[in-house]
């Protein structure tokens, strides 16, 4: 080795010097609800692991892994807002990868990006508002049960469902539905803005794409994985840091939340699972 190349090996420059770095956040799930032995996908779950992606060194960009049929939409909202904070804060690009699904929620996060990815058979879109639940306005009766309820507030029953459907509930509720509707599509006319493609009656009609249809109406930018698209934008060298939420020590040891928890966890797990067949997934 000559006296050159030895000075070049131990040249502390050499030492600092780091390969490229892309923050990987995953956003998986339904949004707002618990998953079981976990906390569910909201700003209090994700905002740690947010911010530590956009601290990391040498960092070129953060990638949004997307992965969810929807839900809370304030918590889609809150959750896109910061990201798009910190991306503006940092300097720093972000792009989203479309996994199984980014529907509803799903895709108010997937717009956070600056540019959106997904795989060939991924399910884009439903943007659009929904309100489901059951009726059981003769169930009490048949059975022998009386229902009493008492407000402070001729409104504060509204949607019982122990009693038939009233007119000016299922106005309210669908004033309450345009409104956050309205507010859906602001954000996808803000963040998609000169890449929308159609008529908005169909962008916004709830409707869902596969990827292809996705891209012809600029929902999304491309077809693509994370990795291969990534390594083409950054070179082979990227480094590709995962960044996950922290979990307590006894969901860590055991995959399990607090018995006092389970209840209410295996409800969401069936809210959840309902949300991911509507789009037959």
């Amino acid at each position: 080795m000559t006296e050159q190349h030895l000075l070049s090996y131990v040249n502390p420059a050499n030492w600092r010097r780091r390969p490229p770095t892309v923050g990987v956040v995953r956003l998986a799930g339904a949004i707002g609800l618990p998953w079981p032995g976990r906390g569910g996908l909201s700003i209090g779950s994700i905002g740690g692991p947010l911010e530590q992606a956009f601290g990391l060194r040498n960092l070129q960009a953060v990638a949004l892994a997307i992965n969810s049929p929807g839900g809370s939409a304030v918590q889609s909202s809150l959750i896109a807002q910061r990201i798009r904070a910190l991306a503006a804060e940092n300097s720093v690009p972000v792009l989203a990868f479309v996994e199984d699904l980014a529907a509803s929620g799903g895709y108010w996060l997937a717009t956070a990006g600056d540019e959106i990815y997904a795989d060939d058979s991924s399910i884009v879109g439903s943007i659009g508002v929904i309100a489901a639940g059951f009726g059981f306005p003769d169930l009490l009766q048949r059975i022998g049960i009386e229902r009493r309820i008492h407000t402070a507030g001729p409104r504060k029953s509204m949607l019982d469902p122990f009693r038939p459907e009233q007119p000016e509930d299922l106005a309210r509720l669908t004033q309450i539905q345009q409104a956050i509707h309205e507010n859906f599509k602001a954000q996808v006319r803000e963040r998609r803005a000169g890449r929308l493609k159609g008529e908005e009656a169909d962008l916004f009609s709830g409707e869902i794409w596969t990827a292809r249809e996705a891209l012809k109406r600029g929902l999304i930018d491309g077809i693509g994985d994370m990795r291969k698209v990534l390594r083409a934008r950054y070179g082979e060298k990227i480094r590709l840091v995962a960044i996950g939420a922290r979990r307590g020590w006894l969901r860590r040891r055991l995959g399990l939340a607090s018995p006092e928890a389970w209840p209410e966890q295996a409800l969401a797990s069936v809210e959840e699972r309902a949300l991911w067949t509507r789009y037959g997934l």
